[in-house]
């Protein structure tokens, strides 16, 4: 699935948008455990998480992780867009829970990584 599917499927907006608009996304996993986050391989998954804050943006760096969703409505400030932006990584928030992204993205074929 490509940034723009889970965008409109989400009904989400983009804070922060890297060169990889094709990238194909196969895996999401949810968290706000970071520490967690750390401990998973990251080819081609999605980062849910309602965890809003500068240390999500370092963790995904950390994990190479190129793609992060913000749930329950939470949103992005300017240190954490600009974070996502120098690091490459599409950041993109929405109203939904964070069991409702993951609900609706699997539905549409996204595969949870555990």
């Amino acid at each position: 699935m490509k940034i723009e599917e889970i965008r409109y499927l989400l009904n989400a907006k983009i804070s922060s948008l890297p060169k990889c608009r094709d990238c194909e996304y196969n895996f999401a996993f949810a968290s706000d455990l970071m520490s967690d986050v750390l401990r998973i391989r990251p080819d081609e998954v999605i980062l849910i998480t309602g965890l809003c804050n500068v240390q999500t943006i370092r963790t995904a760096e950390m994990s190479d992780i190129n793609c992060v969703v913000l749930g329950r409505g939470k949103q992005p400030n300017d240190e954490m867009k600009k974070l996502a932006q120098d690091n490459n990584i599409t950041l993109m928030y929405c109203d939904y829970s964070v069991y409702k992204i993951c609900s609706i993205l699997g539905k549409e074929g996204i595969k949870p990584l555990y």
